[in-house]
């Protein structure tokens, strides 16, 4: 006598194959190694975004874009709405964690050599989906209306209108004007909830399409082992099951943070105020901020800031572009150079993070 969940399960089974699709992960093998660790922080940035797409929902049952409205809503979801201030709070430190596991992914993926051929669209569409990331984080900021989102963001937008000739309107378009207003805060808001969601969407869709197709990749130097030496586990369900335990870990941590360090929310914002003493970006732009700060305001002819910016920008096409030029030595060893260069880089985001974070 079969069960109702046997049943239940022969009838999509019948519908859409369920057994296929089983057999086919079945087959699918993890290489096993001491970088192994490595791998599962894919799929906890995955599990963040999930968590990201869910609370930001039930945010916006309640929130209410506008000048006059933003910080009043979100007071409201914070002290009247049922568990509310829990949701923001997640939906915060959600945020933060989701940079932070991607950053240490896309390093992982990086001191791995895991872009090279036949990986290259596979690093470009993770890099994309970071660089939205980064979007979700600055436009998000601001929706609170609050005082340090506020004048962060015309920090923030300053700072894209000094680049030359294309800066202004990257400037006008990002606030809708010429100054931070009610209309930064619409802009931003569809920016937020439609925009680069939808962008991200498809890219993530195109990047485990692409991860699924290629398997994942086995670092450098198990190049030489022979095939039936290398270990390996079962995607289904070893690898499935472990990747599991860590999200299970992850939410206990998110759960931990946004219960004991509640989001904080600040006072209203009032573009006719000043901006308070030691306004700061959030933790992943305070490097670059700090970098501005330091550079000269003229460097022989140009102006600092806006070289500070052409360094970022380069660095940042540079960087995404890594799977086209690094290549190997001419007697077949990898580049050691790009290790170093990306030593360099974990080290120079570390040390000017934790000194922008301390002044």
């Amino acid at each position: 006598m079969k069960t109702l969940g046997s049943k239940l399960y022969d009838w999509v089974d019948e519908r859409v194959k369920l057994g296929t699709l089983v057999e086919y992960m079945g087959k699918k093998y993890v290489p096993v190694n001491r970088h192994s660790i490595w791998y599962y922080f894919g799929g906890v940035s995955l599990f963040l975004f999930i968590i990201q797409v869910v609370t930001g929902i039930l945010l916006l049952l309640y929130y209410k874009g506008g000048e006059q409205l933003a910080f009043e809503s979100i007071q409201f979801i914070m002290s009247k709405v049922q568990f509310g201030w829990l949701i923001r709070s997640i939906h915060s430190w959600t945020a933060n964690l989701f940079i932070l596991t991607a950053m240490i992914h896309m390093f992982s993926v990086f001191f791995e050599k895991a872009y090279r051929k036949p990986r290259e669209i596979t690093w470009v569409t993770g890099m994309l989906m970071f660089f939205l990331m980064l979007g979700f984080g600055f436009s998000g900021y601001l929706l609170p209306w609050n005082e340090l989102a506020f004048f962060a963001t015309k920090v923030g937008t300053d700072i894209a209108g000094a680049v030359p000739v294309v800066g202004k309107p990257i400037m006008v378009f990002l606030r809708g004007g010429d100054d931070v207003t009610g209309a930064t805060l619409s802009r931003f808001f569809g920016f937020h909830v439609a925009v680069l969601p939808g962008i991200f969407t498809v890219l993530l869709g195109i990047h485990l399409l692409l991860v699924q197709r290629q398997g994942m990749s086995e670092p450098i130097s198990h190049e030489h082992v022979p095939a039936t030496e290398r270990k390996t586990m079962p995607f289904f369900p070893n690898f499935l099951l472990r990747d599991l335990l860590f999200w299970l870990v992850v939410l206990n941590l998110l759960a931990v943070l946004a219960v004991f360090f509640p989001w904080e929310l600040g006072k209203k914002a009032d573009p006719f105020g000043s901006a308070p003493a030691g306004i700061k970006p959030e933790w992943y732009f305070l490097f670059m901020f700090q970098t501005l700060k330091y550079i000269p305001g003229k460097i022989l002819f140009f102006d600092g800031e806006v070289l500070g910016i052409a360094v970022f920008g380069l660095g940042g096409l540079l960087w995404l572009l890594v799977p086209f030029w690094d290549r190997k030595s001419s007697r077949g060893e990898p580049n050691r150079l790009i290790n170093y260069f990306g030593i360099f880089i974990v080290l120079y985001i570390l040390a000017l993070t934790i000194v922008g974070w301390m002044l």
